[in-house]
Protein backbone atom coordinates (compact mmCIF):
# COMPACT_ATOMS: atom_id res chain seq x y z
CA UNK A 1 0.00 0.00 0.00
CA UNK A 2 1.25 3.60 -0.79
CA UNK A 3 1.24 6.29 1.48
CA UNK A 4 -1.69 7.74 2.71
CA UNK A 5 -1.58 11.90 2.56
CA UNK A 6 -2.71 14.38 5.39
CA UNK A 7 -5.73 15.05 3.67
CA UNK A 8 -7.64 17.85 2.10
CA UNK A 9 -10.81 20.11 2.72
CA UNK A 10 -12.53 19.40 -0.95
CA UNK A 11 -14.30 16.09 -1.80
CA UNK A 12 -13.47 13.69 -4.57
CA UNK A 13 -14.45 15.73 -7.95
CA UNK A 14 -15.81 12.74 -9.65
CA UNK A 15 -17.55 10.52 -7.47
CA UNK A 16 -17.94 9.41 -3.46
CA UNK A 17 -20.12 7.17 -1.59
CA UNK A 18 -20.80 6.63 1.84
CA UNK A 19 -21.65 3.25 3.35
CA UNK A 20 -23.94 2.92 6.34
CA UNK A 21 -23.62 -0.20 8.64
CA UNK A 22 -20.34 -0.78 7.18
CA UNK A 23 -20.52 -4.02 9.73
CA UNK A 24 -23.57 -5.49 8.48
CA UNK A 25 -22.03 -5.20 4.50
CA UNK A 26 -19.18 -6.67 5.83
CA UNK A 27 -20.73 -9.78 7.97
CA UNK A 28 -23.02 -10.59 4.75
CA UNK A 29 -20.51 -12.47 3.06
CA UNK A 30 -20.44 -9.75 0.12
CA UNK A 31 -17.52 -9.91 -1.86
CA UNK A 32 -17.57 -6.47 -3.20
CA UNK A 33 -19.68 -3.66 -3.54
CA UNK A 34 -20.16 -1.60 -6.72
CA UNK A 35 -21.12 1.61 -6.98
CA UNK A 36 -23.73 2.94 -9.99
CA UNK A 37 -21.95 4.50 -13.21
CA UNK A 38 -20.33 7.89 -13.21
CA UNK A 39 -18.84 9.85 -16.01
CA UNK A 40 -15.81 11.68 -15.86
CA UNK A 41 -13.27 12.38 -19.20
CA UNK A 42 -16.07 11.77 -21.46
CA UNK A 43 -15.79 8.11 -20.04
CA UNK A 44 -18.64 6.10 -17.92
CA UNK A 45 -16.94 4.60 -14.65
CA UNK A 46 -17.68 2.12 -11.45
CA UNK A 47 -15.85 2.05 -8.45
CA UNK A 48 -15.78 -1.39 -6.34
CA UNK A 49 -15.10 -1.52 -2.52
CA UNK A 50 -14.01 -5.11 -1.34
CA UNK A 51 -14.77 -4.73 2.55
CA UNK A 52 -12.71 -7.73 3.32
CA UNK A 53 -10.14 -7.46 0.81
CA UNK A 54 -10.00 -9.31 -2.67
CA UNK A 55 -8.46 -12.01 -1.49
CA UNK A 56 -7.94 -13.35 -5.44
CA UNK A 57 -5.62 -10.49 -5.36
CA UNK A 58 -3.86 -11.42 -1.96
CA UNK A 59 -5.82 -8.09 0.04
CA UNK A 60 -6.65 -10.51 2.71
CA UNK A 61 -7.00 -8.04 5.79
CA UNK A 62 -6.88 -4.82 4.04
CA UNK A 63 -10.13 -2.58 2.20
CA UNK A 64 -9.42 -3.31 -1.80
CA UNK A 65 -10.92 -0.54 -4.19
CA UNK A 66 -10.98 -0.77 -8.02
CA UNK A 67 -12.24 1.43 -10.76
CA UNK A 68 -13.70 0.24 -13.78
CA UNK A 69 -14.26 1.35 -17.23
CA UNK A 70 -18.04 0.59 -18.28
CA UNK A 71 -19.73 0.91 -21.34
CA UNK A 72 -16.77 -0.04 -23.73
CA UNK A 73 -19.07 -1.73 -26.54
CA UNK A 74 -19.57 1.53 -28.32
CA UNK A 75 -15.41 2.54 -28.47
CA UNK A 76 -13.71 1.70 -31.40
CA UNK A 77 -11.74 -1.56 -31.99
CA UNK A 78 -8.14 -1.10 -30.71
CA UNK A 79 -9.04 1.31 -28.20
CA UNK A 80 -7.11 2.39 -25.47
CA UNK A 81 -7.41 5.32 -22.77
CA UNK A 82 -4.55 6.63 -20.12
CA UNK A 83 -5.61 7.68 -17.20
CA UNK A 84 -4.14 8.68 -14.02
CA UNK A 85 -6.61 8.05 -10.91
CA UNK A 86 -6.91 9.02 -6.88
CA UNK A 87 -8.55 6.82 -4.85
CA UNK A 88 -10.09 8.58 -0.87
CA UNK A 89 -11.33 8.16 1.95
CA UNK A 90 -12.91 10.19 4.74
CA UNK A 91 -11.39 11.30 7.90
CA UNK A 92 -14.98 12.25 9.47
CA UNK A 93 -12.95 13.68 12.65
CA UNK A 94 -11.11 16.02 10.96
CA UNK A 95 -13.44 16.26 8.23
CA UNK A 96 -10.58 15.47 5.69
CA UNK A 97 -10.58 13.03 2.30
CA UNK A 98 -7.55 11.34 2.68
CA UNK A 99 -6.18 9.71 -0.64
CA UNK A 100 -3.55 7.65 -1.65
CA UNK A 101 -2.06 8.73 -5.55
CA UNK A 102 -1.75 6.05 -7.88
CA UNK A 103 1.15 8.12 -9.61
CA UNK A 104 1.59 6.46 -12.88
CA UNK A 105 -0.58 5.74 -15.66
CA UNK A 106 -2.95 2.95 -16.17
CA UNK A 107 -3.65 1.87 -19.87
CA UNK A 108 -7.09 0.44 -19.61
CA UNK A 109 -7.78 -1.17 -22.86
CA UNK A 110 -10.26 -4.73 -23.93
CA UNK A 111 -7.93 -6.95 -22.02
CA UNK A 112 -7.88 -4.80 -18.91
CA UNK A 113 -10.76 -2.51 -18.32
CA UNK A 114 -10.01 -2.49 -14.55
CA UNK A 115 -7.38 -1.23 -12.23
CA UNK A 116 -7.25 -1.23 -8.68
CA UNK A 117 -5.37 -1.25 -5.36
CA UNK A 118 -6.14 -4.12 -3.31
CA UNK A 119 -4.02 -3.15 -0.04
CA UNK A 120 -5.55 0.16 -0.14
CA UNK A 121 -6.26 0.14 3.90
CA UNK A 122 -5.62 -2.42 6.66
CA UNK A 123 -8.32 -3.25 8.44
CA UNK A 124 -7.30 -2.62 11.96
CA UNK A 125 -6.43 0.55 10.16
CA UNK A 126 -9.60 1.04 8.90
CA UNK A 127 -11.86 0.16 12.18
CA UNK A 128 -9.35 1.92 14.69
CA UNK A 129 -11.46 4.42 15.73
CA UNK A 130 -9.00 6.87 16.37
CA UNK A 131 -8.67 7.38 13.28
CA UNK A 132 -12.20 8.46 11.97
CA UNK A 133 -12.31 6.33 8.84
CA UNK A 134 -15.41 4.40 10.40
CA UNK A 135 -17.69 6.40 12.79
CA UNK A 136 -21.10 5.58 13.66
CA UNK A 137 -20.76 2.22 11.23
CA UNK A 138 -20.63 4.38 8.47
CA UNK A 139 -17.73 5.19 6.38
CA UNK A 140 -17.16 6.99 2.82
CA UNK A 141 -15.24 6.48 -0.22
CA UNK A 142 -14.29 8.54 -3.88
CA UNK A 143 -12.31 8.41 -6.45
CA UNK A 144 -11.17 11.38 -8.95
CA UNK A 145 -10.05 10.17 -12.37
CA UNK A 146 -7.79 12.37 -14.75
CA UNK A 147 -8.00 11.04 -18.61
CA UNK A 148 -5.11 11.95 -20.64
CA UNK A 149 -5.61 13.38 -23.94
CA UNK A 150 -4.01 12.68 -26.91
CA UNK A 151 -3.68 16.76 -27.37
CA UNK A 152 -1.17 17.90 -24.09
CA UNK A 153 -0.82 21.22 -22.29
CA UNK A 154 3.44 21.24 -21.35
CA UNK A 155 4.62 23.44 -18.56
CA UNK A 156 7.92 23.88 -16.74
CA UNK A 157 8.41 23.81 -13.07
CA UNK A 158 11.28 26.25 -12.31
CA UNK A 159 12.41 25.76 -8.67
CA UNK A 160 13.64 28.34 -6.98
CA UNK A 161 17.44 27.83 -5.79
CA UNK A 162 16.87 30.09 -2.44
CA UNK A 163 13.18 30.01 -1.68
CA UNK A 164 12.06 33.13 -0.68
CA UNK A 165 10.15 32.98 2.93
CA UNK A 166 8.31 35.84 5.03
CA UNK A 167 6.13 35.59 7.74
CA UNK A 168 3.22 38.11 7.91
CA UNK A 169 1.77 38.47 12.27
CA UNK A 170 -2.17 39.72 11.69
CA UNK A 171 -2.98 40.25 15.27
CA UNK A 172 -7.00 40.64 15.80
CA UNK A 173 -7.75 42.79 19.20
CA UNK A 174 -11.63 42.97 20.32
CA UNK A 175 -12.32 38.95 18.22
CA UNK A 176 -15.56 38.54 20.36
CA UNK A 177 -16.80 41.83 19.07
CA UNK A 178 -15.59 40.92 15.39
CA UNK A 179 -19.08 41.36 13.32
CA UNK A 180 -18.33 40.94 10.12
CA UNK A 181 -18.95 37.71 8.57
CA UNK A 182 -15.15 38.00 6.81
CA UNK A 183 -12.09 39.77 7.35
CA UNK A 184 -8.63 39.93 5.25
CA UNK A 185 -5.17 41.14 6.63
CA UNK A 186 -3.31 44.03 5.07
CA UNK A 187 -1.25 42.87 1.81
CA UNK A 188 2.18 41.59 1.88
CA UNK A 189 4.90 40.72 -0.37
CA UNK A 190 6.73 36.88 -1.05
CA UNK A 191 8.61 36.73 -4.32
CA UNK A 192 6.85 39.94 -6.06
CA UNK A 193 3.67 38.79 -4.94
CA UNK A 194 0.83 40.02 -3.37
CA UNK A 195 -0.78 37.99 -0.01
CA UNK A 196 -3.35 37.99 2.62
CA UNK A 197 -4.83 35.84 4.94
CA UNK A 198 -8.60 35.79 5.10
CA UNK A 199 -10.45 34.77 8.46
CA UNK A 200 -13.97 33.66 8.66
CA UNK A 201 -14.38 34.28 12.66
CA UNK A 202 -17.59 32.31 12.72
CA UNK A 203 -16.77 29.82 10.21
CA UNK A 204 -17.47 29.10 6.60
CA UNK A 205 -19.57 26.47 4.85
CA UNK A 206 -19.55 23.34 6.80
CA UNK A 207 -17.02 25.05 9.24
CA UNK A 208 -20.23 28.00 9.67
CA UNK A 209 -21.17 28.14 13.60
CA UNK A 210 -18.82 25.13 14.65
CA UNK A 211 -15.27 26.74 13.79
CA UNK A 212 -13.27 29.74 12.13
CA UNK A 213 -12.06 29.14 8.99
CA UNK A 214 -8.37 30.54 8.06
CA UNK A 215 -7.27 30.88 4.01
CA UNK A 216 -3.92 32.15 2.63
CA UNK A 217 -5.10 34.14 -0.87
CA UNK A 218 -3.12 35.68 -3.52
CA UNK A 219 -3.57 38.86 -5.09
CA UNK A 220 -4.53 38.19 -9.06
CA UNK A 221 -3.13 40.79 -10.66
CA UNK A 222 0.36 40.35 -9.34
CA UNK A 223 0.20 36.59 -11.26
CA UNK A 224 1.53 36.51 -14.97
CA UNK A 225 -0.58 34.95 -17.07
CA UNK A 226 -0.99 31.27 -17.21
CA UNK A 227 1.72 31.23 -14.61
CA UNK A 228 0.90 28.75 -11.50
CA UNK A 229 3.18 29.40 -8.05
CA UNK A 230 4.26 26.37 -6.18
CA UNK A 231 4.25 27.33 -2.43
CA UNK A 232 5.03 25.92 0.96
CA UNK A 233 2.73 27.72 3.50
CA UNK A 234 1.93 27.58 7.15
CA UNK A 235 -1.50 29.04 8.88
CA UNK A 236 -0.51 29.21 12.55
CA UNK A 237 -2.29 30.33 15.33
CA UNK A 238 -0.04 31.95 17.86
CA UNK A 239 -0.71 30.09 21.78
CA UNK A 240 0.30 32.97 23.84
CA UNK A 241 0.79 30.94 27.05
CA UNK A 242 2.75 28.17 26.08
CA UNK A 243 4.43 28.71 22.46
CA UNK A 244 2.00 25.18 21.70
CA UNK A 245 0.80 26.90 18.39
CA UNK A 246 -2.24 25.29 16.25
CA UNK A 247 -0.80 25.04 12.77
CA UNK A 248 -1.79 23.94 9.01
CA UNK A 249 0.67 22.97 6.62
CA UNK A 250 1.11 22.53 2.82
CA UNK A 251 2.41 22.44 -0.22
CA UNK A 252 0.37 23.50 -3.42
CA UNK A 253 -0.47 25.24 -6.38
CA UNK A 254 -1.56 28.77 -6.50
CA UNK A 255 -3.00 29.96 -9.86
CA UNK A 256 -5.73 31.82 -11.50
CA UNK A 257 -8.69 29.24 -11.31
CA UNK A 258 -7.66 28.32 -7.64
CA UNK A 259 -6.80 31.55 -5.80
CA UNK A 260 -7.18 30.11 -2.30
CA UNK A 261 -6.05 27.45 -0.17
CA UNK A 262 -7.02 27.25 3.27
CA UNK A 263 -9.24 25.37 5.79
CA UNK A 264 -13.11 26.00 6.40
CA UNK A 265 -13.31 24.08 9.66
CA UNK A 266 -9.51 25.28 10.32
CA UNK A 267 -9.97 25.16 13.99
CA UNK A 268 -12.79 24.66 16.68
CA UNK A 269 -14.60 27.72 17.73
CA UNK A 270 -14.86 25.30 21.53
CA UNK A 271 -11.12 25.02 21.21
CA UNK A 272 -10.17 29.03 20.16
CA UNK A 273 -12.09 30.02 23.12
CA UNK A 274 -10.97 27.49 25.73
CA UNK A 275 -9.04 29.93 28.11
CA UNK A 276 -6.43 27.13 28.98
CA UNK A 277 -5.06 26.73 25.43
CA UNK A 278 -4.18 30.23 25.16
CA UNK A 279 -4.89 31.21 21.25
CA UNK A 280 -7.25 33.87 22.63
CA UNK A 281 -5.80 36.34 25.47
CA UNK A 282 -7.06 39.74 26.59
CA UNK A 283 -9.88 39.11 23.88
CA UNK A 284 -6.37 38.96 21.21
CA UNK A 285 -6.15 36.69 18.18
CA UNK A 286 -2.86 35.96 16.47
CA UNK A 287 -3.04 34.71 13.35
CA UNK A 288 0.53 34.09 11.34
CA UNK A 289 1.22 32.89 7.67
CA UNK A 290 4.37 32.02 7.12
CA UNK A 291 4.68 31.46 2.81
CA UNK A 292 7.97 30.22 0.57
CA UNK A 293 7.72 30.40 -2.76
CA UNK A 294 9.31 26.84 -3.91
CA UNK A 295 8.91 27.63 -7.77
CA UNK A 296 6.73 28.93 -10.52
CA UNK A 297 5.54 26.64 -13.04
CA UNK A 298 4.70 27.84 -16.54
CA UNK A 299 3.85 27.24 -20.38
CA UNK A 300 6.44 25.40 -22.57
CA UNK A 301 6.95 27.63 -25.44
Amino acid sequence: MGSLSAGRDAPPTHYSFKIQSFSSLSKASIEKYTSDKFEAGDYKWKLSIYPNGNKKRNGEGHISITLALVDTSSLPAGWEVKVIFNFFIHDQFHDKYVSLTVGELKRFHAMKTEWGIYKFLKLENFTDPSNGYLVNDSCAFGVEVFVLKQTRKEECLSVMEAPVTYTHTWKMKSFSSLAMERYESQDFVVGDHKWRIRLYPRGNGEGKGNSISVFLTLDNSTLPPDTKLFVRFNLRTVNQMNGEHFELKDDNHFSASWLVWGSRKYMSLAKLNDPKHGFLVDDTCIIEAQVTLLGIVSPLS
